[in-house]
């Protein structure tokens, strides 16, 4: 894949003009300083880390409060490994994380945040939480702040984590990174500007870090079911969450607060949720598909407070070394409840559900079973962030998540279309789902997409 050759700044303007200037790469660049401001000097293992949480909704808070999960350290006397349940004859050393800044669009989220913390003891400071649309902007500004956790609505990540990034943050960024693909790309270069300044960047693609799903794909690499041939990625769920509108909301206040169900700040639930189940294809292949064709519609959640967002999606993903990955994902309610992956290969077949079962079958020899103990994810996520820093060993998973949200974009694009997505088109669209303008007022719903009408520009 071929990047723009110029890594652009971040005006002080909508998500629209910097992301435009961006993918065209008229910017300019900027790249203020070679080194990371990190405060929490290696030398020091046991120095404050300090957090900015930037979007402090459920998984906003979820997210700090993993954060504080991940301040123990726990050492077992022969393997070694984190975990949030301290066993017997364990060594626990405290690690000094701080939750130090917060920053929302709406108040009453920042505040139900605040009380979630202050049940775990954590208080922040009334003087170092912001709101606004500029808000994200005060927290990067901090000097204080360590790395930033990046949880609004998908459609402003790219902006935040440029942001950060030439603030010489870290940044975990929680998964979709992006809606369109003007905002993939504006990721991978933050993730290049980032690999420079020597800046670690973390994805909250949390079933990477299960300890069953880590020993399953390394037998899967080793030969344990031969070379993949087929995949199928599911979930199969029911609805999700809404938020009734108030009467004092204006447009943009509705379509923020009940996010998900508006694509240019969700990118539909192929890419808010299903994103998790390809990024497992993308691990366990080894690379991202050339082609999707996909189908999909609107048929259960049809009211307009859904906004306009399908409800059901199926996408065949071809790959460049042959493997086919079918891909199914709904949101009925009343229907069979299923979230997994399963791999076939050319001497077996292996399974992993949500969370596990982890299993593999194959044609000769008996079947293996992940028993192990389970690990927290969540808070495996965060212990490698803040090792990362601690040890000076910058990660980058930038280019890694941006690839992934690329691929449920394709398979998006796919349904509402019902043309076949190339890699390369998808990568190169000039796509851009944001509105004109960001401030509280009115904003129409774009139209639900209709398959053979709608095309990705």
């Amino acid at each position: 894949m071929n990047t723009p050759g110029t890594v652009p700044s971040i005006p002080r303007s909508s998500r629209r003009q910097f992301l435009r200037d961006a993918s065209l790469g008229v910017a300019g660049t900027a790249l203020a300083g070679s080194l990371p401001a990190v405060h929490a000097n290696p030398a020091q293992p046991d120095a404050t880390i300090r957090i900015g949480v930037i979007g402090c909704g459920g998984r906003g808070t979820g997210a700090a409060l993993d954060a504080l999960g991940a301040d123990t350290e726990v050492h077992y006397p022969t393997t070694g490994y984190h975990t949030e349940n301290p066993a017997p004859g364990a060594e626990v050393r405290a690690r000094n994380v701080e939750i130090f800044a917060l920053a929302d669009l709406f108040p009453d989220r920042l505040d139900h945040c605040r009380q979630q913390l202050r049940h775990v003891g954590i208080e922040v400071r009334k003087a170092l939480c912001f709101t606004g649309f500029d808000a994200y902007r005060r927290v990067i500004e901090l000097s204080e702040v360590d790395y930033v956790i990046l949880a609004t609505p998908p459609c402003f990540r790219p902006t935040h984590l440029r942001a950060a990034v030439e603030a010489g943050k870290h940044a975990f960024v929680e998964k979709p990174v992006a809606v369109d693909p003007t905002g993939v790309r504006s990721i991978i270069e933050s993730g290049e500007i980032a690999r420079r300044k020597g800046l670690t960047i973390g994805a909250g693609t949390m079933r990477r870090r299960e300890n069953g799903s880590r020993e399953l794909i390394r037998r899967i690499r080793d030969g344990a079911i031969g070379d993949i041939i087929a995949c199928e990625a599911i979930w199969s769920g029911g609805e999700l969450w809404s938020v009734d509108r108030q009467p004092h909301w204006s447009d943009m206040e509705d379509q923020l607060r009940n996010w998900l169900y508006y694509t240019w700040l969700s990118g539909d639930f192929i890419v808010e949720q299903f994103v998790h189940n390809l990024d497992m294809i993308h691990w366990a292949v080894g690379e991202h598909p050339s082609r999707a064709f996909g189908l999909g519609g609107r048929q259960v959640r049809t009211d307009p407070r859904f906004g306009n967002i399908y409800d059901h999606f199926g996408v065949e993903y071809q790959f460049p070394n042959g493997v086919r990955c079918f891909a199914l994902d709904r949101h009925t309610n009343g229907g069979e409840g299923r979230v997994e992956e399963v791999f076939l290969g050319t001497r077996g077949m292996a399974r992993i559900g949500l969370f596990g079962p982890w299993s593999i079958h194959p044609r000769e020899g008996g079947p293996w079973r992940y028993r192990e103990p389970r690990n927290n994810p969540y808070h495996q996520s965060h212990a490698e962030f803040v090792q990362s820093i601690r040890e000076g060993r910058a990660l980058n998973e930038a280019r890694e998540i941006a690839e992934s949200t690329l691929t449920a974009i394709m398979g998006r694009e796919s349904a509402y279309s019902a043309l076949s997505i190339e890699w390369e088109d998808a990568l190169r669209a000039t796509q851009d789902l944001s509105p004109a303008k960001l401030e509280l007022g009115p904003l129409p719903v774009a139209p639900v997409p209709v398959p053979g009408r709608h095309r990705m520009t």
